[in-house]
């Protein structure tokens, strides 16, 4: 299949998984399958030679593996849970197709969040979900039993357990944080310390170099001066030994 092609598909079938999800259909069975296939076309796409730019394909995959997560959340089974995981994921920035004025994915997204956080509550509440023929659900209060607060109490456990674990979590990450702050200062100390070091040990080995290119100055400033007075030592000789020789050996007349 050519790339245009394959792009074209890829797109739809993308739009067709953003609609289900965003009517409210994520426990449709179709979309699973649906899924898998466009993550083996995305897989096909990027090893095309006319593939898309990278921005687009990394926007493509948030998609992809926003449905899969949201997909994975819907098959939890608590609400907090689905919550807790619909708050991870990451739906996508830009519209999959030309019509779109808002991403379906981040509506999907804002959707599922807000049924999750209802179902929480309905939960705490000790309400009870019951889902007609057509696919439409209606809550009911739950009738006063004597096993109602102790559910209440057990949901409430659960999440003061998730709440903990999360603060743990978070009291963990920042002592690792903290830690590695610190790792990082001490480092950069010690590199600070071994630059003013060498700043030092240049600084004294420019004094030192000055030094010696002063005394190399001065010591070939005397020597041209001794050559200068062994040249004219040496010519005088020369002057006074070709006189001496015109007067020992005059020109025969």
């Amino acid at each position: 299949m050519s790339g245009g092609r394959l792009h074209i598909n890829f797109v739809r079938l993308l739009a067709r998984c953003e609609s289900l999800v965003a009517d409210n259909r994520a426990h449709d069975w179709r979309l699973d399958k649906y899924i898998g296939a466009l993550q083996d076309q995305l897989a096909e796409l990027k090893r095309q030679a006319s593939k898309p730019s990278p921005e687009l394909l990394k926007e493509y995959t948030t998609k992809v593996e926003f449905l899969k997560g949201l997909l994975l959340a819907e098959k939890l089974p608590t609400a907090s849970e689905k919550a807790l995981a619909a708050q991870l994921l990451a739906p996508g920035r830009t519209p999959t197709t030309p019509n779109e004025v808002t991403p379906t994915s981040k509506t999907a997204h804002l959707q599922a969040s807000a049924r999750y956080h209802g179902e929480m509550r309905d939960e705490l509440l000790g309400c009870t979900t019951h889902e007609f023929g057509n696919g439409v659900r209606k809550r009911t209060a739950g009738r006063a039993t004597d096993n109602q607060p102790a559910d209440i109490d057990a949901v409430l456990q659960h999440h003061n357990n998730m709440q903990e674990k999360l603060a743990d979590e978070m009291l963990l990450l920042a002592r690792n944080l903290k830690n590695t702050s610190l790792i990082a200062h001490n480092i950069i100390q010690q590199d600070n310390k071994t630059m003013t070091q060498s700043l030092k040990m240049a600084d004294v080995n420019y004094e030192k170099l000055k030094v010696e290119s002063e005394r190399l100055e001065q010591h070939t400033k005397r020597a041209a001066n001794w050559w200068i007075w062994i040249m004219l030592v040496v010519v005088c000789f020369i002057f006074i030994t070709m006189i001496l020789f015109i007067r020992i050996f005059p020109k025969p007349r």
